[in-house]
């Protein structure tokens, strides 16, 4: 690779890194060829973007960032075969990892950067999996603002229903 495509790579994974709140670095270095074009077909149908990717590249490609965008706090998972999940969404790489893998191990999540936070080791796959969405939590802040004006309509509702009940009995009576 000559000095000019290095510095082609470099830029175009700095602009994937500085436009991405959400990537995933994983090995998938023992995966066959067929797995692994499976896994890319898997990536694309859902959107994720997949990049096999040269370590000391991509810590260059991050280093503008590092301190500003807690970039610095990953470095240490660019060791091995690195593959690279770019999303859009902070769960969904997560996702896509636990259902490819179903009886194999890999690919094996090393780590994953999710707005500012890094999370290490496969053992947190899980807890990513878990993660709300923006559209799940703007979802939820809107029943909850939903569920008190709900809850005075109803009673509103309930109370006309009593007095009306009152008055025709005692309409009834007299």
């Amino acid at each position: 690779m000559t000095r000019t495509d290095k510095g082609l790579l470099i830029q175009e994974l700095k602009e994937k890194f500085e436009n991405s709140s959400y990537f995933y670095v994983t090995d998938a270095s023992s995966l066959t060829v067929a797995k692994i074009n499976q896994l890319r077909r898997t990536c694309f149908d859902k959107g994720v973007e997949i990049k096999t990717v040269k370590n000391t590249l991509a810590i260059k490609a991050m280093d503008d960032h590092a301190e500003s965008k807690n970039f610095k706090a990953i470095f240490g998972a660019f060791k091995g075969q690195s593959t690279v999940l770019f999303s859009s969404d902070g769960k969904l790489p997560a996702s896509i990892i636990k259902e490819f893998r179903g009886k194999d191990q890999k690919p094996v999540l090393k780590a994953a950067y999710i707005d500012s936070d890094v999370f290490f080791g496969d053992d947190q796959l899980d807890i990513l999996m878990k993660l709300k969405t923006k559209n799940e939590l703007v979802g939820d802040v809107i029943f909850m603002l939903q569920s008190p004006a709900q809850n005075v309509i109803s009673a509103l509702k309930s109370g006309g229903a009593t007095i009306a009940g009152v008055l025709k009995t005692l309409e009834e009576r007299g």
